[in-house]
């Protein structure tokens, strides 16, 4: 897996990005960790707001600092998956967000690409001199839970989420 990269997205990828999107709606799957990309019309919109996701003074209340990264199959220049790391815990991503959120295109499900996407990421953590990192995901979803216990995460409690109208799940992991 030597073959994956994470990168900041840039204006080359702006076709691809949708096409990532399109294929999530064409399986009416979730879209996670995308930095809310599923959102915006314009991609050159979307690429001026997580810009500003990394200007921490001047971060709207409620709101915390985070990058957002494409992960790249270099070989075919594929986004594959994205993540959305969070700088800080706000009482919403205490409780129900976490640190971390990040999907897997529907196509390239169940290859190992989350797990190590997510190891990736952890790297992005402790460059950020985040610690301790939270996870969460859906009780239902048992892949999601296998890819944050194969980084060594550790079931904290599982909540019920009124935003979410269902039990999640709350990981810690230790870097």
């Amino acid at each position: 897996m030597t073959d994956l990269r994470l990168i900041f997205p840039s204006r080359e990828y702006g076709k691809k990005a949708f096409e990532y999107i399109k294929e999530f709606l064409e399986y009416n799957s979730e879209i996670n960790g995308t930095g809310g990309l599923d959102r915006y019309e314009k991609y050159d919109d979307w690429l001026i707001k997580i810009k500003k996701d990394l200007d921490i003074s001047n971060i709207p209340e409620g709101r915390v600092p985070a990058n957002t990264y494409f992960f790249i199959r270099v070989s075919d220049d594929k986004i594959i998956g994205m993540i959305n790391i969070r700088h800080k815990l706000n009482e919403f991503l205490f409780n129900e967000g976490g640190h971390i959120g990040y999907s897997i295109r529907p196509t390239e499900r169940k290859k190992g690409y989350a797990t190590t996407m997510l190891k990736l990421g952890l790297q992005r953590c402790r460059e950020l001199n985040i610690d301790k990192v939270l996870i969460s995901c859906d009780k239902t979803n048992i892949a999601s839970a296998k890819v944050i216990q194969n980084n060594n995460g550790i079931l904290e409690n599982e909540v019920y989420s009124e935003t979410f109208s269902e039990v999640i799940q709350r990981y810690w992991i230790s870097l």
